[in-house]
This record gives structure tokens, C-alpha cells and sequence, in this order.
């Protein structure tokens, strides 16, 4: 995985991607100017000329402060610049800039918001990971207690731009302008919803600076995996595009028939739900284009693994509705167990991974092939209690721990989904609207997944898919979405996909 425009860098990286810049000829000053230009930019078009407060902090983050001052004060906006720190210990090029402000520099107090109507907030960078001290937390108070709209550069001061962890109080940004790459707490919660509008600005830094930084994050989008999305083909037929297994709970009916349509609608050639005989007729009697067999009386964990012997089932998906109580949790592990030991490509969601608490390795010991785990945070913390409890760290840390230890490629679910692979590799996700959180929908989730499985698609890249298409479903469907209607409105969605993103000739 390349691309280059979703690449998400942490400070450490994008510090890397500067200096690299300035290997390359493009001297400090320059891209700190650049910097202060962009967000006055960003500032011009979003608001008309009004008096302007520029908090600037003691690192590289006020000397882009100090140009938005300077520059706002030649377009003939009123303009207070108010700064704390030692000047002495500024960086060359924010002490050229510092220099080159000539108007008064004021100290931090609660009385400069005084008839003030906007705020820069150029306090601290992404780069912070500590709490803030007194004097900036008192600032970050008056902001919050006078309610003003703030402009954040590069982040809100007080989010850490590697986790998007709020390190105490943050006034929250109407507008925030980062530089030449997003970071990772641009999209991960709460970073994400403090931030307001987010523009991403070029200064300069050159591209192939990128080619030197082992970049492993990356934001969701089409642009990663559309290359490898399974179209028909003309000379096709529906054994080529593979056969899902659902495994059908037993009192939880409807879920596992999410999944399983859901799968079908994403493009599977053939999909079967298997299910206890004594409630066979239920999948029977309401599924029609889905195929529904039935385990045996008695014999269910016998029946499911004589099923799977069958190599044309090349995609199977346990947990949606699969049963926890009594002799369901006997037969959801045993299902789980027989699936991952055929060695194809499995996905595990829900009652799946809960049916495993208190015995996660038998779980992670069972996977020598492809897997993809679709954990909310519950599930997760009894799948993974160590790395929960031991390493409560940021999403993409934890989600690529889980990664690591099971084998599996993780997808943690969310508002900011992320999807992680064993080696390491990270995909956030951020499309995802407030409505798409409604009963059923992570089913429908596990559906595409298994259905872009069945098609021959890779884990890491059809769980990166399937989660970037659920958010695009429910952006377009809108307000009053239901879990059924995810599956039916998937196929405008893959249309308008395959003409924005994808060569016509497939």
C-alpha cells in the first residue's frame, strides 16, 4: 500500500517529512511562512475582516502564530498577538518571525478576550503529549468560558495529534489548518470532533519526502484498495465470485440474515446460512436469493464441520446472532474452531469473539489463515483484556497490538473505525455518520466482508472496502436509516463507487 494523499503522519513523522524538506533546499523560515500564509487563507475565507486574538506558545507553532499575526495585520485586521514562553529559547526561524511582528506583544491574560471576535489558537501543535501548564490551561478556559469561534493551527492546544487523546480541557475549533499531511488525531476521537473544519494545507514540503518515512497509517479511502474491488466479469458466473457460509444463530434470528443478504448484495455468487434444524424454517420460509441448510438435531457441531468439507464454501462468517447461552456458546466456539481449521477465509464478529472471554488464546492459537475480527469496544476488551487493561493507549495502537498477538487482521469498530493488520499496517476510517450507529448495522458490516472475502478480495483491503462503503451507504441513505436498508441501497452506492474511482474495463 502506497498512496501517498491518505497518508496519515504522526508528529514524530511529519517532523521527519520537515527536516527532509529542508535537506531538500527549502529553508525552515520559508515553510514556517507558508504555514501562517495558508491558515490566514483559510481565516479570509471563512470570516470577514474582525478584531483577532493570536495566542502563540513557545514552540514552532507560535512562530506560525506570529506570521498569521503579522499578515492579518497587513490586510488591516485588528489584531492583538499575545505570547508566553522565553524567547530566547525560539527556533531560528520562529525568532525571524517574532522579530518581524512589530506590533505590542501582550501577555496572557483572561482581559484580552475583551471585545475580541475571533481566536487563533497557535499555543501548541499536534506534537504536544502532556498536559497543559497553568498559564496555557487558564487561556484554554477563557476560550471555552467566552465561547468564540477559534481557528486551531495544526490542532486544538491540548490534543495530541499522534492519538487524538485530550490531554485535560481543549476549546473546541470551528476551524482547524494542519500542513501538508493529516495526522492520526485529526480522525480519531475525541481529536476528531474538536477540531471543527479541517483543511489541509500545502507549504512546500515535497512530495518525495515521503518515500524516506515508513509511513504505516493511512486514512480510508477508495483510493487504497479500488484496484483490487471484485467486478463481474463479462466471461464470469456466479462460482467465480465465491460461496459465504453464514452461521445462523438460534434466537437471534434476524441478525445472521443481515449478514448473510448483505453479503449477497456486496457481490458473493452464492451465499448458504446454516442453522440448527429445529429452527431451519425460519431461514427457510424468509430467505429467498440466500440458501438455508440445516444442522442436524443432535449433531449440530458434527453436521457444520461435514459442511465445511466442502471446498467451494470459500468464505465463511460466525457470529451475527450465533448464541451465547448454554449449549449456544458450546456450539458458537466449536463453530468458530471448525471454520478457522479449514484454513480459508473467516470473519469473526460479535458473539464469535465474546464466546472466546476468559479463553482468548485457544482463539488466537485456532488462526493460521485468513481472518478478519470486527470487535466494538466491549467485544474487544474481552477478546483483548491485557491490551486493554495494560496498554489503554490510543485505537490504532491498541487495534494493532490486537493485530499482532491473534494473527488476524482487527477491525475495531466505532466512529472511528480502524482496521489494523499483523504487520502493522493501519487504515482510520472517517466517513462514518452519527445515524449509521442503529441495531444490526455491524451484521451488515460482517456481511460485506465476508461477501468481498467469498470474491477472492484480500482481508486487510475488504475490510478497509466493506467499512468505507457501510459509511457511504448511510451518508446517502440519510436521517431514519434502518440496518435492512444498508443492503438495498448498496448498489447505487457501488455504482456511482465504480464510475468515480474505477477503470471502466473490468
Amino acid at each position: 500500500m502506497r498512496q501517498d494523499s491518505q497518508m496519515l503522519l504522526t508528529p514524530t513523522e511529519m517532523a521527519l517529512a520537515d527536516s527532509a524538506a529542508v535537506k531538500k533546499g527549502v529553508p525552515a523560515v520559508s515553510l514556517m511562512a507558508a504555514a501562517g500564509f495558508a491558515v490566514v487563507e483559510a481565516i479570509r475565507r471563512r470570516w470577514s475582516k474582525r478584531a483577532v486574538l493570536v495566542l502563540c506558545g513557545p514552540g514552532n507553532n507560535g512562530g506560525d502564530g506570529f506570521v498569521i499575526a503579522r499578515l492579518l495585520h497587513i490586510a488591516g485586521w485588528p489584531v492583538c498577538l499575545a505570547f508566553h514562553g522565553d524567547e530566547t529559547s525560539l527556533s531560528k526561524e520562529a525568532m525571524h518571525h517574532f522579530k518581524a511582528w512589530q506590533g505590542r506583544v501582550e501577555t496572557f491574560s483572561d482581559a484580552l478576550f475583551d471585545g475580541v471576535e475571533l481566536v487563533v489558537d497557535a499555543m501548541f501543535g499536534a506534537g504536544l503529549s502532556r498536559p497543559l501548564d497553568a498559564r496555557y490551561r487558564d487561556m484554554v478556559n477563557s476560550m471555552i468560558a467566552r465561547k468564540l469561534p477559534i481557528c486551531a493551527v495544526d490542532v486544538p492546544s491540548g490534543v495530541d495529534g499522534s492519538t487524538g487523546e485530550a490531554l485535560g480541557q481543549v476549546a473546541p475549533a470551528v476551524l482547524t489548518v494542519t500542513f501538508f499531511r493529516k495526522k492520526p488525531g485529526h480522525l480519531l476521537f475525541p481529536g476528531r470532533a474538536l477540531c471543527g473544519e479541517l483543511v489541509v494545507a500545502d507549504i512546500g514540503i515535497p512530495e518525495q519526502v515521503l518515500a524516506d518515512i515508513k509511513v504505516q497509517t493511512w486514512e480510508n479511502s477508495p483510493e487504497l484498495w479500488c484496484q483490487h474491488y471484485p467486478w463481474p466479469r463479462l466471461e464470469g458466473h456466479k462460482f467465480h465470485r465465491g460461496h459465504a457460509v453464514v452461521f445462523g444463530g438460534e434466537s437471534t434470528t434476524g441478525a445472521s440474515r443481515l449478514t448473510a443478504r448483505s453479503a449477497l448484495r456486496i457481490g458473493a455468487g452464492l451465499v448458504t446460512v446454516t442453522a440448527p434444524s429445529r429452527i431451519w424454517p425460519i431461514y427457510a420460509a424468509s430467505l429467498t436469493s440466500v440458501m438455508a441448510t440445516s444442522l442436524d438435531e443432535g449433531r449440530e457441531q458434527e453436521a457444520f464441520a461435514e459442511l465445511l468439507t466442502d471446498a467451494r464454501l470459500n468464505a465463511i462468517c460466525i457470529g451475527p446472532g450465533a448464541g451465547l447461552q448454554g449449549e449456544e456458546k458450546t456450539r458458537t466456539r466449536h463453530a468458530v474452531l471448525s471454520a478457522l481449521a479449514t484454513k480459508r477465509a473467516v470473519v469473526l464478529d460479535a458473539d464469535a469473539l465474546s464466546a472466546f472471554a476468559g479463553d482468548p488464546q485457544t482463539l488466537f492459537d485456532a488462526i493460521n489463515g485468513s481472518c478478519v475480527m470486527t470487535p466494538h469496544e466491549g467485544e474487544f476488551a474481552r477478546v483483548f483484556p491485557e491490551i486493554n487493561n495494560v496498554h489503554a493507549t490510543d485505537k490504532v495502537t491498541r487495534a494493532r497490538l490486537a493485530a499482532k498477538l491473534s494473527g488476524a487482521v482487527v477491525l475495531l469498530k466505532g466512529a472511528d473505525t480502524v482496521i489494523a493488520s499483523p504487520d502493522g499496517q493501519a487504515i482510520i476510517n472517517s466517513n462514518a455518520p452519527a445515524h449509521l450507529a442503529t441495531g444490526g448495522s455491524g451484521d451488515v458490516l460482517a456481511g460485506f466482508i465476508v461477501g468481498l472475502l467469498a470474491q477472492g478480495m484480500a482481508p486487510f483491503d475488504a475490510a478497509a472496502a466493506a467499512v468505507w462503503l457501510h459509511g457511504e451507504v448511510a451518508n446517502v441513505f440519510g436521517i431514519g436509516l434502518i440496518a435492512e436498508d444498508l443492503p438495498e441501497c448498496l448498489p447505487g452506492v457501488l455504482s456511482d463507487f465504480k464510475q468515480r474511482y474505477c477503470s471502466t474495463e473490468n
